[in-house]
């Protein structure tokens, strides 16, 4: 068994803590790897990373970092695209990749118990021979946790229909920043009486406890599922296409969007399908339910898309055209590195009716800033994302995207929207919080955190702003960030 190559004390314990030297990393050249996570424009060195195999190992450390004052924080796959799991204050990063179990599935009662460091599209995988899936279906799916997804509150294309996470957990097994172990459950009780604790703690972003062990709702596979297509020469008619079919009554399992510079970036990268270099918009709409009913659903939908001026509209004709489709869409973001350096992912919130006025402002954004900004999102429950395009290597280019990303969440809040609908806080829109929330407001919500987390050991710096920092100074992107 290799020996530890530091006199450090604290690494000592710590590996003393996870049984052995295997279990922990303390090496610069092994750290870099967890300097920041799917937010790459701030990078900050952990003091170290822990790779603990269960909740008593994780309470250990927990307990020990508390007891000597070292910053913690807990990280999954890494995936996050607000920051969150980035060690601003040297923390010992808590990594909880080897807590993968599936412990249970319990299809009478439609649930399932897994670990934090489940991948999220596992689950389904693994009860889809039983006629079950897990709803909650962020575009890293194949590879972000779940235990990620709590902390973030991940939502997905499908969760207009099926909500996000928060809507399909059941209980929750906690290390607290003290170490103590605590579990909520809700027991399935719908508005169940008493504080919702499983609500404070789901999207959380991991700054008021380590979430152990989860207990989600598995839902049974509908009959049947169709998918239609719909092109058109105007962002504008597409844009009015979302609003027409959720106002016909129609709730489909997902309603996405993407422009012009994403089917750009999304027929150049690794699933591309035809569509056509001219288009302006897209979209990708999904319904499902019982068999009857859905063929009426999809002609309300090809009549929608008619009146709206669609060039072209068509529906899958089987599973697998249907399934590229979706890769198609699911690769959007990582699919932004075929035609930049670089780009910044943004994650506002709108209501529908304001799609066609927001996108045409965020394109006068683009045209002020000097930078493209592609659309690719949830139209039908309003979560945009604004990828801002940039090349960090340019000097004034990754200060000019964070500023065009801020006035892009700015318009969403102005609005009557939010600066986040899944991707978190974080680090990224922390200063941005103050777009929708009064002093007194986020006063209360640290008020919250301060209950749970006293020390403030745990992501500190995280989800609210700095106090007495004002937004203007946003782009100070090298400086530390606390609060």
């Amino acid at each position: 068994m290799p020996k530890l190559k530091t006199k450090d004390k604290h690494i000592k314990k710590l590996a003393e803590i996870v049984k052995g030297p295997n279990s922990i990393l303390y090496l610069k050249e092994d750290l870099l790897a967890y300097d920041c996570d799917g937010f790459t424009i701030h990078k900050h060195l952990p003091k170290a990373v822990v790779f603990p195999k269960d909740t008593e190992e994780v309470a250990a450390i927990v307990k020990y970092c508390d007891a000597n004052n070292l910053p913690f924080l807990a990280r999954g796959a890494g995936t996050g695209l607000s920051g969150g799991a980035i060690p601003l204050n040297g923390e010992v990063i808590i990594s909880l990749v080897r807590m993968k179990r599936l412990i249970s599935v319990d299809t009478e009662n439609r649930r399932a118990v897994v670990e934090p460091g489940f991948v999220n599209l596992k689950l389904t995988n693994s009860i889809s021979d039983r006629g079950y899936y897990y709803a909650p279906d962020p575009s890293s799916q194949y590879c972000c946790t779940i235990g990620g997804n709590v902390a973030e509150n991940a939502g997905g294309a499908h969760c207009l229909k099926y909500g996000v996470t928060t809507n399909h957990i059941l209980g929750l097994e906690v290390v607290l920043p003290n170490g103590e172990i605590i579990e909520i459950s809700s027991d399935g009780i719908p508005d169940a009486p008493g504080y919702d604790l499983l609500g404070i703690l789901t999207g959380s972003e991991g700054t008021l406890g380590i979430v152990t062990k989860i207990t989600v709702r598995i839902l049974k596979n509908p009959e049947e599922k169709q998918t239609v297509l719909a092109y058109f020469d105007k962002v504008s008619d597409g844009s009015h296409a979302v609003s027409d079919i959720i106002s016909a009554g129609i709730v489909p399992a997902a309603l996405e969007m993407m422009d012009k510079i994403a089917i750009e970036a999304v027929e150049a990268a690794a699933f591309p399908v035809g569509h056509p270099k001219d288009i302006e918009a897209l979209l990708l709409i999904e319904v499902d339910g019982v068999s009857a009913g859905i063929d009426e659903q999809i002609n309300q939908i090809l009549e929608v898309c008619k009146r709206r001026n669609v060039r072209e509209v068509k529906v899958a004709q089987d599973e697998q055209e249907r399934g590229r489709w979706w890769a198609n869409r699911k690769t959007g973001f990582g699919a932004m590195g075929a035609i930049s350096p670089d780009y910044l992912v943004q994650d506002g919130v709108i209501p529908r009716s304001k799609l066609p006025e927001v996108l045409g402002r965020i394109n006068q954004i683009s045209e002020e800033f000097g930078l493209r900004i592609a659309n690719i999102f949830h139209a039908g429950d309003g979560n945009l994302h604004p990828l801002v395009l940039f090349d960090a290597k340019k000097p004034g280019d990754t200060d000019k995207a964070l500023k065009a990303g801020s006035a892009c969440l700015k318009v969403c809040a102005d609005v009557g929207g939010s600066i986040t609908g899944e991707h978190g806080v974080g680090i990224e829109k922390k200063e941005e919080m103050r777009f929708i929330f009064s002093d007194e407001e986020i006063m209360a919500q640290t008020n919250v955190r301060e209950v749970f987390n006293p020390n403030n050991l745990l992501n500190a710096g995280k989800l609210f702003p700095t106090p007495g920092r004002c937004i203007e100074m946003k782009s100070d992107v090298n400086e530390p960030l606390s609060s």
